[in-house]
């Protein structure tokens, strides 16, 4: 594992300036359309997210249906210039349960919802959900190429794949983030962030702070926490942080509380001999 020095910024595909830790907007709606007390409160904590900082906001059109980037868009357009929202499609939830959708006719229809629902001349960041294995790669990814070229979309990214599978989409088209699930606790991609910071590709991990598991008082990472002055989410935020100069992590959060611990996570720096510890 290398580690790198800390940056605080971040140039997705080169034109997309975001400060290096992001906001994952699922949890502002519940797994349904919101109750009107709900969305007042997701729309307050998305407001919060960029008052401490955030300029890059992650959704998906499978999250409460489409709610939950209406509410992004009820909370914060007009957007400012500086923030980046990155969406998602290729997951359908036909009886509540995450299937794998990636026919082309249905990825560009649903990039024209998010549009819609976005209220957006044009997606910044479309990131492929999953891949679907009884859709030809290449014509999930040759969706993308085409959303793309038309100007419905300015880059795209992948979610939950291997080295191999990035290679391949990009013999199609450029990919300049991947988004997979990567934490303290679970490193199953470490090949996956070295190859992105060797080739330049944002690596985004989803579920940054894998549920609080590394909170234990004997491990590692509260370890640190307590070197630090910390809690043991910003100290395993923090880790990614230094980890890899490519790496955004996108903790979510339906406490505006929790989310301004999670922004303080920038400033901490560590050591050498405290990242080898972790």
């Amino acid at each position: 594992m290398r580690m790198n020095q800390f940056s605080e910024t971040i140039h997705i595909g080169g034109d997309l300036p975001v400060h290096r830790l992001g906001f994952g907007a699922m949890r502002l709606t519940p797994d349904r359309w919101p109750t009107p007390a709900e969305k007042e409160h997701g729309i307050a904590v998305a407001r919060r997210a960029l008052e401490l900082g955030v300029t890059l906001i992650d959704t998906a059109d499978s999250y409460s249906y489409g709610a939950n980037e209406e509410l992004l868009a009820e909370a914060l357009h007009p957007y400012p210039d500086n923030l980046v929202i990155a969406t998602k499609a290729g997951q359908s939830r036909p009886d509540g349960a995450w299937r794998p959708l990636g026919r082309p006719e249905y990825l560009k229809q649903q990039a024209e919802l998010s549009l819609r629902r976005l209220r957006l001349d044009r997606i910044d960041l479309f990131q492929l959900h999953r891949i679907d294995p009884q859709v030809p790669f290449d014509d999930q990814i040759g969706a993308l190429k085409e959303m793309r070229d038309s100007g419905m979309i300015r880059h795209i990214g992948l979610s939950e794949v291997g080295v191999a599978e990035i290679e391949r989409a990009r013999r199609i088209v450029d990919i300049v983030s991947v988004q997979n699930l990567y934490n303290v606790a679970d490193r199953r991609h470490e090949a996956v962030v070295d190859y992105c910071e060797k080739n330049g590709i944002a690596f985004i991990p989803w579920l940054p702070v894998a549920n609080g598991s590394h909170a234990s008082s004997t491990s590692p990472v509260a370890a640190l926490a307590r070197e630090l002055g910390a809690t043991p989410i910003q100290a395993a935020l923090a880790w990614q942080l230094h980890r890899s100069p490519v790496i955004v992590p996108i903790p979510g959060t339906k406490s505006a509380e929790h989310l301004a611990e999670n922004m303080a996570a920038a400033n901490l720096r560590l050591t050498e001999a405290q990242l080898a510890a972790i």
